[in-house]
């Protein structure tokens, strides 16, 4: 195939480069990337082989102008491999996992380009380096030492082989998970087995199974985590039982989609890794580089949570049981009864409060209004350029002045091609040296309604919406030279921590107020139900806190094995009961947010020895909001500090550093105690 007649080779005609995917059919991919890492692989050739002396600019420089096309063709596959995985994507996706591997090693164990980076980096005091730029120089070192580039070759060609088989089962992971996520959603004969269910999610149900050929019955889908919103509204027992017990099978079962025996690999594999590279495990490996520095400093933070999460959790089974008059509370009746508790003891319904929150209206009224308010940015949809998937939107950013910050996509609804949670990518980064502008990408995981019927969310999808609007905020703002630096491109136990502050703006009354009204008749949300909202704060703060630090701790647990320890480890449900014991957080009644078979952020994504960082973060998190607080809230001026010190610098400075340019000191933990109940 030549480049003229591959799209992905040839710069897209539509406004600021959204690739025009009208154009590119799958069998476009693969013919792409191999251009793709040859000509990075032309680029990166050039820097190791030349005979002038490092500097600066002929070697970190140069390495940041290589793998151009490669970086375009990757965020432009990757954003549709994840949303809208049709078996041919998929297909490229298996055969592209271990290229990627061996394209990344190719470079990162390169012993010429390690010999030049290593060479500037012991003379970096003598360069006359901005402070950008020696991050940047410094961080190269420390990522090609910590991929391994200072082994022997024996060494080296063995890791070469664990990377690439470990880009096999995680891929398959995620295939196996979207299969049996979606064998496995829950097909109802008759509407009376969803009693408790709104109309608008009947609808749904309805328009799901229209859509797998059962016009006459009603399919529920399943969520990633191992809850689901239905769970709270369903009046039938054993409607609620079938859907949790559904959630939980996921990747556990004898078969084609059986991810235990993959999972195992995996966790095997890391550890043999991790020791490689001279650490004792995975985890040790992955928080070396993190702000958290070591696995004992994120196991005492998760054990010092731990305990009064479980005894909160505790008090409130004890306050379920009697809302269904003495029964054992089990995980399929406690969303329901909670609510039921909530209702009588708040008087506060959050499913009947679906109606205040339709779609359209949270998102331009809500996380649009907020952002406008605290940042001067403005949105235009842009109904002329396509994404790629009809069901995709996409909107211009600007600034104050007119000027074009960037693209937003907004991909709202669930799909079968879909992979489950709700995520924010990039097809496009900012950087001052390419002199490109980001397009960002938004994706969740909302059942789609019957034509006609509006969009109501839950209170959770509420959150999750401006939660993921935060990472593109982060991606939008970055304002760096260096693509490496570009958008979200920080630590991972800090890149949660914008989307994480963005959610605090959901019950600021100038924004509540501008888009909480009903859809039918434009009620605001009444003043005294915000008011039992915001008090209702800590409430099943004990189960929400326990089911989150059970996944962590899991996630912490697998990946603090020793290869050896990995090796003898064969039964994943004894081994997860035995971790959550460890940290007495094995209630039955308060099951993990994530199984390991379904553990996708772990075992597919990027987040493995590193889902602590969600709680990490958010000790930054709860800091801010009092800071913001304490300052007069949604003002400019503190959307320009928080915009120019912290999402602007993107990963161009130490993560901790800016956070202390930008609230004079560091982040203290009592506002995150105090946030979920668990100061006493």
């Amino acid at each position: 195939m030549s480049a003229s007649s591959n799209p992905l080779l040839t710069a897209s005609s539509l406004a600021w480069g959204l690739p025009d995917y009208r154009e590119i059919d799958v069998d476009d991919y693969l013919p792409a990337f191999r251009a793709a890492f040859a000509q990075q692989r032309r680029e990166i050739d050039a820097i190791a082989v030349s005979t002038e002396p490092p500097t600066f600019e002929n070697t970190v420089v140069a390495w940041e102008e290589s793998g151009r096309l490669l970086g375009d063709v990757a965020r432009v596959f990757y954003t549709v491999s994840s949303a809208d995985a049709t078996p041919a994507v998929q297909a490229v996706d298996e055969e592209l996992a271990p290229l990627m591997s061996a394209h990344s090693d190719a470079i990162l164990l390169d012993p010429r380009l390690y010999d030049r980076i290593e060479r500037l980096h012991a003379s970096r005091d003598d360069l006359g380096l901005t402070a950008e730029q020696r991050y940047l120089l410094e961080r190269r070192f420390v990522q090609m030492t910590h991929a391994g580039a200072g082994l022997d070759s024996s060494a080296k060609q063995r890791l070469t082989e664990l990377n690439s088989r470990l880009s096999v089962l995680t891929t398959t992971f995620e295939k196996n998970l979207l299969a049996d996520t979606n064998d496995l959603a829950v097909v109802f004969e008759s509407r009376e087995e969803l009693d408790g269910l709104s109309e608008g999610e009947i609808s749904a149900a309805a328009r799901a199974a229209a859509d797998r050929g059962r016009p006459e019955a009603y399919v529920i889908t399943l969520t990633l985590f191992t809850g689901h919103p239905a769970l709270a509204s369903l009046t039938n027992p054993r409607s609620r039982h079938r859907i949790l017990e559904a959630s939980r099978a996921r990747g556990s079962r004898p078969g084609r989609h059986d991810n235990r025996p993959v999972l195992l690999e995996i966790v095997r594999l890391r550890a043999e890794r991790a020791e490689l590279l001279g650490f004792p495990s995975h985890a040790a490996y992955v928080t070396s580089d993190q702000t958290a520095g070591s696995p004992e400093a994120v196991s005492a933070l998760l054990r010092r949570l731990a305990a009064p999460a479980a005894s909160n959790a505790q008090r409130e089974k004890l306050a379920l049981q009697e809302v269904l008059d003495g029964a054992e509370v089990g995980p399929e009746a406690w969303a329901f009864a909670t609510e039921r508790v909530r209702a009588s003891t708040l008087d506060i319904d959050t499913t009947a409060l679906r109606p205040w929150f339709e779609a359209e209206r949270v998102l331009r009224d809500g996380v649009f209004f907020a952002a406008t308010r605290l940042y001067g940015i403005t949105f235009r949809e842009r109904d002329d350029l396509p994404a790629y998937h009809e069901d995709a939107r996409v909107f211009e950013v600007s600034n104050e002045d007119g000027s074009h910050l960037g693209l937003f996509v907004l991909d709202l609804y669930t799909r079968d091609t879909k992979r489950g949670g709700a995520w924010m990518n990039s097809i496009a980064s900012q950087s001052a040296l390419r002199g490109t502008s980001p397009i960002v990408v938004n994706n969740l995981n909302v059942p789609k309604p019957s034509p006609g019927t509006p969009t109501l969310l839950t209170l959770d999808e509420v959150t999750t919406l401006f939660h993921e609007f935060g990472h593109a905020l982060h991606g939008l703002f970055a304002t760096v030279t260096y693509p490496t630096f570009a958008g979200t491109s920080v630590f991972r136990d800090f890149v949660e921590f914008p989307s994480q502050v963005n959610e605090m703006w959901i019950y600021r009354p100038e924004v509540l107020a501008n888009y909480a009204r009903h859809v039918d008749t434009g009620e605001p949300l009444a003043s005294d139900v915000v008011e039992r909202l915001e008090a209702s704060g800590t409430f099943n703060q004990g189960f929400a806190t326990s089911e989150y630090l059970a996944a962590a701790w899991l996630d912490l647990a697998w990946h603090s094995l020793s290869a050896e320890d990995a090796a003898a480890v064969t039964d994943v449900a004894a081994f997860e009961a035995a971790a959550l014991a460890d940290i007495g957080l094995d209630d039955s009644a308060v099951p993990t947010r994530y199984s390991s078979a379904y553990f996708a952020h772990i075992f597919s994504g990027g987040y493995s020895a590193g889902y602590y960082s969600y709680i990490w973060s958010e000790v930054l998190d709860a800091d801010t909001v009092e800071w913001f607080e304490e300052n007069g809230g949604l003002t400019r001026l503190n959307g320009d500090r928080f915009r120019q010190r912290l999402l602007g610098v993107g990963g161009s400075k130490d993560p901790l550093e800016a956070y202390r340019d930008f609230r004079g000191r560091d982040a203290r933990i009592e506002p995150l105690l105090a946030r979920r109940g668990l100061s006493a």
